[in-house]
């Protein structure tokens, strides 16, 4: 079994698995819900075991690499391979989907597409963290695009296709920059064409044309990520779409962006990253006050939820930025502890949407007594993500500033001032996220609300919340269960830049 094409297998079975999904008999959407669950847990399985069999925490190197000549007549190879960085991101894809999965069982309308569009999910983001080759990246990158296009136009609120046109022309827009940046660095050179990421590693370019690379996969990951300006399609996207799809979008396609940015500009590009890297900082930090600002603003639960995501993305731009292994250990991290996070806040804004029916928070009020299992989960994943003392949150931004402290190129101004943006930040994400509680829970409860419809958490709720709450406070317990998993990639890539 050990000379199976593991990866291979993990990045397409869930496609072929959904394409079963129109013969089973529907049966009141029980099968279907079923199959696809286990679909994803089997999924998540092989992924535990390549992880516990064939990984090495002490190897820098890429581990289970698979190279097949593809597309011979264009040289097209599958390249797949994983190391810490890689492996982190793919784990947390297989956990936040295999929670999203049975967060999405309310859903009745057109269960057999909405599912294998989630599947076909799936395959594209494990298939992008696991790529080793920068045209089956940028493939990868684009198989996300009709799914999530489809999820949020199909299954939505009532501004759900403006939301999505807006978020293919956004990506779509991103990706020819990506396109273009990856051909014309696997073309450039004497010898011969080579989009095989480890070779392109030992490559340099002149200086100009390493910031052009630079500034065009920049654009891309921009819009992923988000970085401002690029951002305006998420708080749109994450108002209009399913919670299940939230989750999928805040839990990893975020991270998407910041893992290009390390894997390709901060690899293959370091010349181009250290000029860029300090308005990287400059530019975090600002996000993380701005988007804190316009979250305090936002009426709607799922919007302020959403500018808390781009403001938390703020730390992991500051991380990638510092260019020490404390700051970038600290963004990888921060990746990790949103994906859990923002999942567990927009499925727990979606059972309440469920019961309410109103995302206002003008119109709610006073559901903490009818429904103490939703306040209690609720409050503590806020309290997590505004980085209380024990949890992930904490730990992952603890991190970024040392990070930058540290990094002897910067100047003690420069210091004092991202130390300073970063602090404000700090102390206004707390301001809007109790200020969602107190509107949401506290007070008297709106007559908007009907009191038979305040159920309060099934089992199903309870135990995809508890799963998601454990690596959560693992995490923030003993941060060494995870952070050796990169570390050694984190070494690797920085010793390329001066200390």
């Amino acid at each position: 079994m050990s000379n199976l094409p593991w990866l291979t297998i993990i990045v397409f079975l869930p496609i072929p698995a959904g394409l079963l999904l129109p013969i089973l008999p529907s049966n009141g959407n029980r099968i279907i819900r079923w199959y696809t669950s286990g679909i994803c847990i089997l999924e998540f399985l092989l992924i535990t075991y390549i992880f516990h069999c064939h990984f090495r925490f002490d190897d820098q190197s890429i581990q289970l690499r698979e190279d097949y000549n593809w597309i011979k007549f264009i040289n097209f190879h599958w390249r797949s391979g994983i190391d810490g960085l890689s492996m982190g991101l793919i784990s947390l894809t297989g956990f936040v989907t295999t929670s999203a999965t049975p967060a999405a069982w309310p859903v009745t309308q057109n269960t057999r597409l909405f599912y294998f569009l989630m599947l076909a999910m799936y395959s594209g983001q494990i298939g992008l963290f696991a790529s080793q080759d920068i045209s089956l990246f940028f493939s990868m990158w684009e198989l996300e695009l009709i799914p999530v296009y489809l999820l949020l136009s199909m299954w939505g609120g009532k501004r759900r296709l403006y939301s999505a046109t807006k978020f293919i022309l956004y990506t779509a827009g991103g990706s020819i920059f990506l396109l273009i940046g990856a051909l014309t660095m696997g073309l450039y050179g004497t010898d011969g064409p080579s989009f095989d990421i480890q070779d392109l590693t030992n490559r340099s370019y002149p200086v100009a044309l390493e910031i052009v690379f630079y500034l065009g996969f920049l654009i891309a990951y921009a819009v992923k990520l988000p970085i401002y300006p690029f951002h305006t399609w998420l708080p749109d996207t994450h108002g209009e779409a399913h919670y299940s799809t939230c989750m999928l979008l805040a839990g990893i396609l975020l991270k998407m962006g910041g893992y290009g940015l390390i894997r390709i500009n901060m690899e293959l590009l370091p010349h181009a990253h250290s000029i860029f890297a300090p308005w990287l900082v400059l530019f975090g930090a600002v996000q993380i006050v701005y988007a804190s600002l316009i979250s305090l603003s936002q009426r709607n639960l799922k919007r302020r939820i959403a500018y808390s995501s781009i403001s938390h993305m703020g730390f992991v731009i500051i991380g990638i930025g510092s260019l020490t292994d404390t700051g970038l250990n600290g963004a990888i991290l921060q990746m990790i502890s949103h994906g859990l996070i923002g999942a567990a806040l927009f499925f727990l804004a979606g059972t309440c949407y469920d019961r309410t029916r109103t995302l206002s928070l003008d119109q709610l009020g006073g559901i903490a007594i009818p429904m103490p299992r939703v306040f209690t989960m609720f409050s503590i994943f806020s309290m997590a993500s505004l980085a209380l003392p024990g949890l992930s949150g904490f730990v992952s931004e603890s991190m970024v500033f040392p990070g930058i402290i540290t990094n002897q190129n910067y100047s003690l101004t420069f210091k004092v001032l991202i130390t300073v943006i970063e602090a404000i930040g700090i102390i206004l994400t707390p301001i809007y996220l109790l200020s969602m509680l107190r509107r949401m829970f506290y007070g008297y409860r709106s007559s908007n609300i009907s009191a038979p419809y305040l159920i309060d958490s099934g089992p199903r709720e309870i135990f995809i919340s508890i799963r998601l709450f454990l690596p959560i406070i693992g995490i923030g317990l003993y941060p060494n269960l995870v952070l050796p998993l990169w570390n050694s990639e984190v070494l690797s890539i920085l010793v390329q830049y001066p200390s």
